[in-house]
């Protein structure tokens, strides 16, 4: 079998980590991403190739080079305030440029993808934990953005041999245990990052917002997801794939919500370090509780996560701010450019 795979976005946070776990486990791996937020040094196997997916002749040459057998699909905006302000960058970056990879894979064959989704989708649900049949009511242009690609996916799924699977991811957290990776934006926005990077000093403090949603302690809920089950969950999807199963949506989060104080408290504890808390108020697009359930990736793809513990998450992270600004070298990469084709 072709084992050749496709990875978008793949020099990113959650893309980085599952290309490291593709190619320890035997695939020939090619990463495509623009690097405005991914790293070069992220991308611990395979081939880079910088482009832009909006570029579709770039990418087209790409495809009909390599060969691809599937796609892993992460390249994407994904700051929900970000969203809310400019929204048509969203649809753009997000949608359109999901519209142009199926394009390709139309074009060349590949019958095969695997898309990084997001709980957004869900917008503010009714129940928790949610499940896959739960509405998707996003209340956000990102959550939009996102719904719209699967929707382009699964209306091509039903007129060709295309089979996928979707991913809902919860909140992503955590760092490889080993070191080698975790997340390098000096801009990200999530809960457990920020504090870590409080805790350590290399913020002055953390802004909290909003206090009086309807919780136990007033703060928002959410499902931490560990970045190496979460990464585990995507080597699952291409195997199910490559075994003939029928295309399938799928939650990937543990089903236990924390509250941001609980975080906040957590990380001041593990790390032995207070930091100044800011009460502000709530951001546009923001949900109050969501929380997924988890059974149907279980069952279906056998996912057994290993790192099911917010203090685990929490750990891995401070080890990583602690350590990864001395790891940008991590080692030199062959970056191969293509030639464009003539437009069609």
């Amino acid at each position: 079998m072709n084992k050749k795979v496709l990875v978008t976005g793949g020099a990113g946070y959650i893309g980085s980590h599952v290309v490291r776990q593709l190619g320890e486990a035997g695939y020939d791996v090619v990463v495509y991403d623009n690097c405005s937020t991914g790293l070069p040094q992220a991308v611990l196997h395979g081939e880079l190739i910088i482009g832009d997916l909006s570029d579709t002749v770039f990418l087209r040459q790409a495809f009909c080079k390599h060969k691809f057998s599937a796609v892993l699909h992460f390249a994407a905006s994904l700051i929900v305030p970000e969203s809310v302000a400019r929204p048509l960058e969203y649809y753009t970056n997000n949608t359109r440029n999901t519209l142009n990879l199926l394009q390709c894979c139309k074009i060349t064959g590949v019958n095969q993808i695997v898309f990084s989704s997001t709980a957004a989708v869900y917008g503010e649900p009714k129940e928790n934990p949610v499940t896959e049949l739960t509405p998707t009511q996003p209340i956000n242009p990102y959550g939009r953005s996102k719904l719209m690609s699967e929707w382009m996916i699964q209306d091509y799924g039903t007129t060709s041999d295309l089979r996928y699977v979707i991913l809902r991811y919860f909140n992503v957290a955590g760092a490889e245990p080993g070191g080698r990776l975790g997340q390098m934006s000096d801009n990200a926005t999530h809960l457990i990052k920020v504090a870590c990077d409080a805790a350590l000093g290399n913020r002055p403090e953390l802004k909290v917002f909003g206090t009086n949603f309807p919780t136990p302690d007033g703060t928002a809920i959410r499902d931490y997801i560990h970045i190496e089950d979460l990464a585990t969950a995507h080597v699952d999807a291409l195997r199910y794939l490559e075994q003939a199963n029928q295309s399938e949506t799928f939650n990937c989060g543990y089903g236990k919500g924390y509250s941001v104080q609980q975080v906040i408290e957590r990380v001041k504890a593990i790390s032995g370090a207070d930091f100044p808390v800011i009460e502000t108020s709530p951001r546009p697009g923001d949900p109050v509780s969501v929380v997924a359930c988890g059974n149907k990736i279980r069952q279906l793809l056998d996912w057994q996560p290993k790192y099911n513990d917010l203090d685990t998450i929490i750990r891995t992270t401070l080890d990583w701010e602690t350590k990864h600004k001395n790891l940008f070298n991590i080692r030199e990469l062959k970056v191969k450019k293509l030639e464009k084709l003539a437009p069609i």
